[in-house]
C-alpha cells in the first residue's frame, strides 16, 4: 500500500466531507459480538468538534470528489478546477479498521461525489458497507450517503449493511436548486426518502412476527439543508422540515450554514458568511417542533419571517404571547409547561411527577433544574407573586437580552457560579 498517496488522498476527501454537518449519534442497537469488532449500542457515539462546529468524531470522508454535477455552491462541483481523487472500496475499509483500531473513531461516516452515474456510486458505497460487515465483522457505526437516482436494490441493499441512511435536500425550495442546481430535482430526493420510510415501516411490521427479521437503517434517515446560499427565509425553512418530518418520519433534519468557497454572481459573496448563531436558531426551532409540541406555523409568520437572532424562539414566542401567562406550575397541562422558557422537557416530566406528592415552590422549581432567571417571568407556584404581565413585552424582552449577555459574560470570564441548570446540561429552549 502506498502510505503517502493513501495520505494525501485522506486530507483532500476528508476536506471535501466538511460540508456534511449531518453526522450524529447512530441510536442504533448494533452490539458486539465476540469474535467481532466494534459496536453501535444505543449510547450512540462520542463526538469531539471543531472550532466551527463541525463533527470529527467519525472518519468522515469522501469516497471521491469526482462529480458529474456542476452545483454551484459545491467545492466539487464538475467545472472546478480541483485536485480530483477517489478511494478504492478496499483503500476505505482498510483505513476503518485501522482507525478504529487506534481508537481514532467509532464509525464511518461516507458520502461521494456522483462518477459516472448514481446507480455506479451507490453500489461502490453499498460494497463498502458490505466488506466492512461481512469481510471485517465490523458492527460499528455506518453512516452512508444515498445517492439521489440509485436504484431501489441498491437502496434496499444499502440499508441492510448501514446504520443509518440519508438524503441531502441540499437547497430548501425547488426554485433554489434549480437556480444553483439545475441539472437536479427536488423530486429525484424525495423519491429514495419514501422508499426508506416504506422500507423502515415494513421491517418494522416483520420484525414484530419474525424475531430474526434483517434490521434496515436501524437508526433511520436524516437529511441536511444549506441555510445562506438562497434567499429562503427562517419560516420556509423550517417549513420545509415540518413536512419532512411528518412526510418521511426523518430522525433529523441538519441545517448547514452557506460557507462561501466559490465566486458565482447566483451566490453571496466570499466575504458573506451565515451567522452561526443562525444555524443554532434553526436547530432550537426544529428542537421545539420535535420536543415541544409547536407547529412551525407558531414558532414564524409571513409577517415575521426570521428567527430573532438575540433571543431563542421559544423566548420569543412566548414574548409574542404575554397573553397566555402567567402559567401556574401546580396545575397546567403538560402542553402549556413545555411552553414555558426556561423549563425543558425533563423538567416537565419532573414537574409533573413532583407535584402529584407536593406544591411547588420556587425552591422546589430550581432543584428541579429549571431556570428561573426566565421562568420567573412567565409562572407563578405555591408562595410566590407572579411577575408576568409587570412589565410590557419590550421591556421584558431587554432585561432578559441583559441578563443572557451578563450571563455569557460571566461564564467567559470565570466568575459564574454553577449550580448545572437545564440549559447547560440540555441546552433548553
Amino acid at each position: 500500500m502506498d502510505f503517502e498517496r493513501i495520505k494525501e488522498k485522506l486530507a483532500i476527501l476528508a476536506d471535501a466531507a466538511k460540508y456534511d454537518v449531518s453526522c450524529s449519534s447512530s441510536g442504533s442497537n448494533r452490539k458486539g459480538k465476540k469474535g467481532e469488532l466494534g459496536n453501535a449500542a444505543f449510547s450512540g457515539i462520542c463526538h469531539s468538534f471543531t472550532e466551527d462546529g463541525r463533527c470529527i468524531s467519525l472518519l468522515k470522508i469522501l469516497l471521491t470528489n469526482h462529480c458529474i454535477y456542476d452545483c454551484v455552491y459545491c467545492v466539487s462541483r464538475r467545472s472546478n478546477d480541483i485536485q480530483r481523487v477517489a478511494f478504492s472500496v478496499q483503500e476505505v475499509v482498510d483505513l476503518t479498521i485501522n482507525f478504529y483500531r487506534r481508537n481514532y473513531i467509532e464509525g464511518l461516516f461516507l458520502s461521494s461525489g456522483v462518477f459516472k452515474d448514481p446507480d455506479t456510486t451507490m453500489e461502490r458505497l453499498v460494497r463498502v458497507a458490505k466488506k466492512l460487515r461481512l469481510e471485517e465483522h465490523f458492527n460499528g457505526y455506518i453512516h452512508l450517503k444515498t445517492i439521489p437516482g440509485a436504484s431501489d436494490i441498491l437502496i434496499h441493499e444499502a440499508g441492510l449493511y448501514a446504520d443509518r441512511l440519508s438524503i441531502n435536500l441540499e437547497i430548501p425550495t425547488k426554485e433554489g436548486l434549480k437556480l444553483l442546481a439545475p441539472e437536479k430535482d427536488h423530486k429525484q430526493m424525495l423519491v429514495p426518502m419514501q422508499q426508506v420510510k416504506n422500507e423502515l415501516a415494513i421491517t418494522a411490521l416483520e420484525k414484530k412476527k419474525f424475531k430474526h427479521t434483517p434490521k434496515f437503517a436501524p437508526a433511520g434517515q436524516t437529511t441536511q439543508m444549506i441555510i445562506g446560499a438562497t434567499d429562503e427565509t427562517d419560516q420556509k425553512i423550517i417549513s420545509v422540515a415540518n413536512y419532512m418530518y411528518n412526510k418521511f418520519q426523518l430522525k433529523r433534519v441538519y441545517y448547514s450554514g452557506y460557507v462561501p468557497v466559490l465566486t458565482d454572481n447566483r451566490l453571496p459573496s466570499l466575504q458573506s458568511q451565515v451567522p452561526i448563531v443562525r444555524e443554532n436558531r434553526l436547530y432550537q426551532a426544529d428542537w421545539l417542533m420535535r420536543y415541544y409540541g409547536f407547529d412551525s406555523q407558531e414558532i414564524l409568520t409571513p409577517e415575521q419571517p426570521f428567527l430573532d437572532l438575540e433571543i431563542d424562539p421559544k423566548l420569543a414566542w412566548a414574548l409574542r404571547n404575554q397573553h397566555l401567562f402567567p402559567v401556574d406550575v401546580n396545575t397546567a397541562p403538560r402542553e402549556l409547561l413545555l411552553r414555558i422558557p426556561g423549563v425543558g422537557v425533563h423538567s416537565v416530566e419532573k414537574i409533573l411527577l413532583a407535584r402529584t406528592f407536593q406544591k411547588l415552590t420556587v425552591y422546589s422549581l430550581k432543584q428541579i433544574g429549571v431556570v428561573l432567571s426566565r421562568a420567573k417571568y412567565f409562572i407563578t407556584c405555591s408562595g410566590s407573586t407572579p411577575l408576568a404581565g409587570t412589565m410590557d413585552s419590550l421591556s421584558l424582552r431587554r432585561l432578559l437580552i441583559k441578563n443572557i449577555r451578563s450571563k455569557h459574560n460571566a461564564l467567559f470570564t470565570g466568575q459564574l457560579s454553577f449550580d448545572f441548570p437545564e440549559t447547560i446540561k440540555t441546552s433548553t429552549p
